[in-house]
């Protein structure tokens, strides 16, 4: 473009030096922002409960169609063979069949599935604290129907660490779920004696 007094502006080039080691820093800086939001989404599952396999095991289908088996993290509960066994599955069925969950991750156990907290919306929710999702644990232990795995308390946060102790206490003093039997057998103890048994 020529200017009004025909005189055509001088074009500035300005070269811009990239080094090496600049280019090299923001790279690894691009890949640590990606895997730690990657590690992050990985923390979180979320899709909607397919299977319930018993009072402490749910199988869950994510929007990839992926199945992942969980383990509700921070309870133990009995096996179906054992004494209210049926009746722990049955709850877990109550308040998680076919229901949209996020699972936020632990790790995985020996078996290989995912441990982690599960929460969920119940049927009926008259609090804005439950909209933002039960503790599927929790409910378990607070129903008499699962244990708190003190065994593994160390790896939960001090607020559920207290939450699922009192739980488990107000169940026990008014012998709700599994509490009413007279001498409940906790369900390490039950795979132990069938071990042993062999």
């Amino acid at each position: 473009m020529i200017r009004p007094d025909g005189v055509k502006p001088h074009k500035e080039t300005r070269r811009v030096y990239h080094s090496p080691m600049n280019t090299k820093a923001f790279w690894a800086a691009v890949l640590i922002v990606a895997s730690v939001l990657a590690e992050a989404e990985a923390a979180t599952l979320t899709g909607r409960v397919i299977v319930i396999h018993d009072g402490a095991t749910i199988t869950v289908l994510d929007a990839t169609r992926t199945q992942h088996m969980i383990r509700l993290a921070g309870i133990d509960a009995p096996e179906i063979k054992q004494a209210f066994g049926s009746g722990s599955k049955q709850n877990l069925l109550d308040l998680l069949d076919n229901k949209s969950v996020k699972v936020e991750r632990d790790k995985r156990d020996q078996f290989k599935r995912i441990v982690g907290k599960v929460r969920f919306t119940p049927d009926v929710c008259v609090t804005a604290a439950c909209l933002e999702g039960s503790d599927a644990s929790y409910e378990q232990i607070a129903a008499g129907c699962a244990w708190h795995d003190k065994q593994y308390a160390s790896a939960q946060s001090p607020e559920d660490r207290e939450r699922y102790a009192a739980a488990e206490n107000a169940a026990r003093a008014v012998l709700r779920g599994l509490w009413a039997d007279v001498n409940p057998v906790p369900p390490w103890e039950f795979r132990k004696q069938r071990r042993n048994a062999r």
